[in-house]
């Protein structure tokens, strides 16, 4: 399963890099927004500072509703640079722009996926990522968990080439329920991912390894 980071702070995406698991990153205009990247230019250029960070897929989002915008916008942002993925929403303009893209050469992201149908039409019109919103599924009182679960088996069934992302990630437990299921990649939040790293009993025992060594002259 690849880790991707889901956020726009060069920072975080740094940290991450060196940690030597990072495969890729997305991120979205609200993520954009909250690092105050503002402008079209100064967007693009953030961007390209991304994928000069990380060597690997980095999902870039349209912002267009309608198919004709989506494809113009997409145009621009897999010419930045060869990591670019374009992420498109799920609606009917976005299954076209994805299907045209598609035919293009052009990867794409299907965002905003809340359902099994909606992660079928996205791989039927070539999607190479589909992303379901996990944690917010969650959060209407029904376990997104399901949903992976869902999708993989049916993409399995199917032989659909699209990949799991699983998205929307709200803890370690996430992380490591879309491990077990299946699903091709986690996109998370850098405090997800670093809270991979702990566990109580690590602590423990790494305390008590310093504490003979000390008793050891070492």
């Amino acid at each position: 399963m690849k880790f991707f980071i889901d956020t726009a702070n060069l920072d975080q995406i740094r940290e991450a890099q060196a940690l030597g698991i990072l495969d890729g990153v997305t991120t979205n205009p609200s993520l954009m927004a909250k690092e105050g990247i503002k402008g079209k230019d100064a967007i693009l250029k953030h961007y390209i500072d991304i994928c000069n960070i990380v060597d690997g897929p980095v999902s870039a989002e349209v912002i267009s509703t309608e198919f004709e915008g989506m494809i113009a916008e997409a145009d621009v942002l897999a010419s930045l640079h060869d990591n670019i993925v374009v992420k498109i929403p799920m609606t009917k303009d976005g299954i076209k722009a994805i299907r045209y893209l598609s035919d293009k050469g052009i990867r794409t992201n299907c965002t905003l996926v809340f359902s099994a149908g909606q992660a079928i039409l996205a791989a039927k019109a070539g999607a190479t990522y589909v992303s379901p919103f996990i944690g917010r599924i969650d959060d209407s009182s029904v376990d997104g968990l399901d949903l992976i679960d869902q999708i993989v088996s049916i993409y399995q069934i199917h032989g659909f080439e699209t990949k799991v992302l699983a998205a929307s990630i709200r803890n370690t437990l996430h992380i490591v329920k879309c491990a077990e299921l299946g699903a091709d990649v986690v996109t998370s939040p850098l405090a997800s991912i670093l809270g991979l790293l702990y566990h109580p009993l690590t602590d423990i025992g790494l305390a008590k390894f310093i504490e003979d060594s000390k008793k050891m002259g070492l």
